[in-house]
């Protein structure tokens, strides 16, 4: 049981706990969340975790209900569509950014990435390897130098690694996946834009379809949209 220190921000560490249980999957998607057990659990009054569940309702990873209670985000397969289209054009802007302003940073930090998601593949330590992956995406946002692209990426990135963290736990997926993220920071090291554009178009649109695929396996209801026409199989993200 995680107990938070004492201080002014109570709220913040509140948020950032329940955020981090959230995306590693600790609270499902959709499950009830109750202000007296995160209270008694935090060791706080019900009054941070109150404001902290209005900051991550803010952030599109809780749903307040009226009547009904708060609860963890939940997606359908439409939202999932949408998020990833909106994934797909906000990561292709930023890489043509990133690689127009320091393609030489893009390919050093993406190598580095990909040594450490190797050691986390070579450790088992998946968590590990799900957050290295996150980073590796972002990574093309911080290079791009664009604070009000990033702030855009941020709306949707703690749901898009909440997804990440709890439709990508396949190992042989992972290490699909990982070839993919190595195919990618070679192509920034020699070759042009348009094929890289193309690599990253098309992992994200694997990452689309694998979030389907378990969104179906779920039950009918969560696969309310049918998957686009598929390409290439590509890695989860």
């Amino acid at each position: 049981m995680a107990v938070l220190e004492r201080g002014p921000s109570l709220t913040d560490q509140a948020a950032e706990e329940i955020r981090a249980r959230i995306v590693r999957g600790v609270f499902q998607l959709g499950e009830p969340l109750s202000e007296i057990a995160l209270a008694n659990e935090l060791g706080v009054s019900k009054t941070p975790v109150r404001e902290a569940l209005m900051e991550l309702k803010r952030q599109g990873l809780v749903e307040v209900h009226p009547q009904r209670g708060t609860f963890v985000f939940d997606m359908n397969a439409t939202q999932v569509e949408q998020l990833s289209e909106q994934r797909a054009i906000l990561e292709t802007a930023a890489l043509a950014l990133a690689l127009g302003k320091d393609r030489a940073a893009l390919g050093r930090r993406w190598r580095e990435i990909v040594e450490a998601m190797r050691q986390a593949l070579t450790e088992d330590d998946a968590e590990r390897y799900r957050t290295l992956d996150g980073d590796f995406h972002r990574t093309m946002f911080e290079l791009a130098d664009n604070p009000f692209l990033l702030e855009a990426f941020d709306l949707i990135a703690f749901r898009v690694q909440a997804l990440r963290n709890r439709l990508s736990r396949d190992p042989d997926l992972n290490s699909t996946s990982f070839q993919e993220h190595i195919r990618l920071a070679e192509m920034v090291e020699g070759g042009a834009a348009a094929p890289i554009d193309a690599t990253l178009r098309g992992h994200i649109e694997w990452t689309r379809e694998h979030y389907l695929a378990a969104l179906a396996a779920v039950g009918p209801e969560a696969s309310a949209a049918p998957p686009r026409a598929k390409g290439r199989r590509r890695p989860s993200d």
